[in-house]
């Protein structure tokens, strides 16, 4: 789709002038005016657009309350307390930065989710997959970083505990634990740190989101069917097409955005945040933010020694594990069919996984003791199954439903019922 002759045709003398010096308008003509896109898209497929705003707002609010910042442990808490009373409109940049980084997690989960459902890994997608898991991963360690940045209880006993089980890591574990800290002890070396990559690393994940854009271009959009594009009769030109769905899907995704940030500011935060830390006052229960509970759930999971590996480094290689297999999804998958719409045993072991990933959450929030630690083990054997195990197996043993010949003998058949 990527090396198809371009249409665009300058209007004007400068338009002209740019275009022989630097072919701007004809890129942005050709990705985002008559790039082909399939006819069937839905708006799960929004969840790309709505993530690109959320980057860009996270940023620029992330930017302003920088200016504002004191990445010192004796000024940071009460220079956040000053943003939030003293700065014209503090408040509202810090309860979009803060409640922004929540929906932006929701927001990715969902899209994760949606190109699991509809096979968006599968050839010739695998790269645009890997793109997107390093986007995740680059995400996850800008948040916690964040996290860390306001010096609140959770925010302290958080980073300590993190940062704490890098030291199972055998022969390089206390070296990146002290790398990370800048000295032996959460501290304000730690905090510059933090403050330093958390404003670093936003900017090093546009990168790779326009990399991720890119590859997107080249191989083209997949689609609920998973059928590829045969005709010209299957596909519409972006703009207004997409365009005005994905502005639909980004209105209302900020609409309930604003609603959290003007009428529960604070719903998603942990009260023992709003408490200047204190490193001689352990918190009753230390927990990460909502978003990381699912990964705290599988890393305390393992609470057993496999040969030379104790519970400590199992749970490290665990919870980063649960990150990694995401990038080996598009070799784990054997099946042909890449939609799970028509896939039906897919589509049953895929809703179990969906409801294991909210359960593992909520065990994340639960005290590491009783029922609560067996569930989490089942609950994270079900999880790596799902990928080792159902996927593979499934692709060579499931019968799928009869695919369409064509993504529009599809829209017809639905419009048809």
């Amino acid at each position: 789709m990527s090396g198809d002759h371009s249409t665009y045709t300058p209007r004007t003398g400068i338009a002209r002038w740019l275009e022989s010096r630097l072919p701007l308008p004809q890129m942005v003509y050709d990705s985002f005016i008559v790039y082909p896109v399939p006819r069937n898209l839905n708006y799960a497929y929004t969840f790309g657009g709505i993530l690109t705003v959320m980057l860009a707002s996270q940023i620029l609010t992330g930017v302003v309350l920088a200016m504002h910042y004191a990445p010192d442990t004796a000024l940071a808490f009460l220079s956040v307390e000053k943003i939030m009373r003293d700065v014209n409109s503090g408040w509202l940049l810090r309860y979009l930065h803060s409640n922004g980084a929540s929906f932006f997690f929701i927001a990715v989960y969902i899209h994760i989710g949606r190109g699991l459902y509809y096979g968006s890994f599968k050839a010739p997608r695998e790269l645009l997959w890997v793109l997107g898991c390093t986007n995740l991963l680059l995400m996850m360690a800008t948040a916690f970083m964040g996290y860390v940045l306001p010096w609140g209880q959770m925010s302290f006993w958080g980073a300590t505990v993190i940062t704490n089980f890098f030291t199972a890591i055998p022969l390089v574990g206390d070296w990146i634990q002290q790398l990370l800290l800048g000295g032996f002890a959460v501290d304000n070396p730690t905090l510059n740190r933090f403050f330093a990559l958390h404003y670093l690393l936003p900017f090093m994940l546009v990168g790779v989101v326009t990399l991720h854009i890119w590859a997107l271009h080249v191989v083209g959009q997949n689609n609920p069917t998973g059928v590829e594009v045969k005709s010209v009769t299957d596909v519409v030109d972006f703009t207004p097409h997409a365009t005005v769905k994905d502005a639909f899907g980004i209105v209302i995704f900020l609409l309930v955005l604003a609603y959290f940030v003007f009428y529960m500011p604070n719903y998603l935060g942990h009260p023992d945040n709003y408490t200047i830390a204190d490193p001689l006052k352990t918190p009753a229960h230390i927990v990460p933010e909502w978003y990381f509970l699912p990964f705290y759930a599988i890393l305390r999971a393992i609470t057993f020694s496999i040969g030379p590996i104790d519970s400590k480094l199992g749970g490290v290689l665990a919870m980063f594990g649960a990150i990694a297999v995401l990038i080996f999804v598009p070799w784990l998958d054997t099946a042909k069919v890449r939609s799970a719409v028509y896939r039906p045993w897919y589509r049953l072991f895929f809703l179990l996984f969906v409801i294991n990933g909210i359960f593992l959450g909520w065990l994340g929030s639960r005290p590491a003791e009783g029922v609560y630690v067996l569930l989490s083990q089942l609950a994270t054997l079900y999880y790596f199954a799902f990928f080792v195990v159902v996927m593979p197996l499934l692709g060579l043993i499931e019968t799928p439903r009869r695919l369409p010949n064509s993504i529009t003998e599809a829209v017809l058949e639905n419009s048809a019922k």
